[in-house]
C-alpha cells in the first residue's frame, strides 16, 4: 500500500520539480568551476521542457477494450544539453560568468519558493490531522 501524503500529485510535481533545481543548480557550478578550461562548453538543464512534458503524461486514455494499448508513462527526466549561444574565446570555451551567476540566483529563488510551497502543504496537512 502506498502512502497518500507522499503520493499526493503535489508532491509528486514539488519533489520532481525540487529534483530538476538541483540538478541545475549542479550544472551551474560545473560551468563556473569550468570557466578556465580550455575547450570546455557551458550546459544547461532542460528543466522547463521536462516539466511541460511531465504535465502532459497527466492525460491518461481510456481503455475501453482489452486490447487497448496504455498510454506511454512521462519519464520525467531532466536532459543535460550543451548551452546554445555565448561567446567562444580563443580556447574554445564559451561559459560566461554572468549568465551563470545570474541563472544561479534566478535557480536558487525557484528552489526556495518550491520548498516553500511544500513546507506550507505539509504544515496544512499538519493541521488537518491533528484538528488544530
Amino acid at each position: 500500500m502506498t502512502d497518500p501524503i507522499f503520493s499526493d500529485p503535489a508532491l509528486r510535481d514539488a519533489k520532481r520539480a525540487l529534483d530538476g533545481l538541483s540538478l541545475r543548480q549542479e550544472i551551474i557550478g560545473n560551468n563556473l568551476a569550468n570557466v578556465d578550461t580550455p575547450g570546455y562548453r557551458a550546459q544547461r538543464v532542460d528543466f522547463e521542457g521536462a516539466l511541460r512534458s511531465a504535465r502532459r503524461g497527466r492525460i491518461r486514455l481510456q481503455a475501453t477494450q482489452p486490447g487497448h494499448l496504455a498510454a506511454p508513462q512521462p519519464e520525467g527526466t531532466y536532459r543535460v544539453l550543451p548551452r546554445q549561444g555565448g561567446a567562444s574565446r580563443a580556447d574554445g570555451n564559451n561559459v560566461d560568468v554572468d549568465v551563470e551567476l545570474v541563472q544561479m540566483a534566478e535557480t536558487g529563488i525557484r528552489f526556495q519558493a518550491v520548498s516553500q510551497l511544500v513546507r506550507k502543504k505539509l504544515l496544512l496537512l499538519r493541521t488537518i490531522a491533528t484538528g488544530r
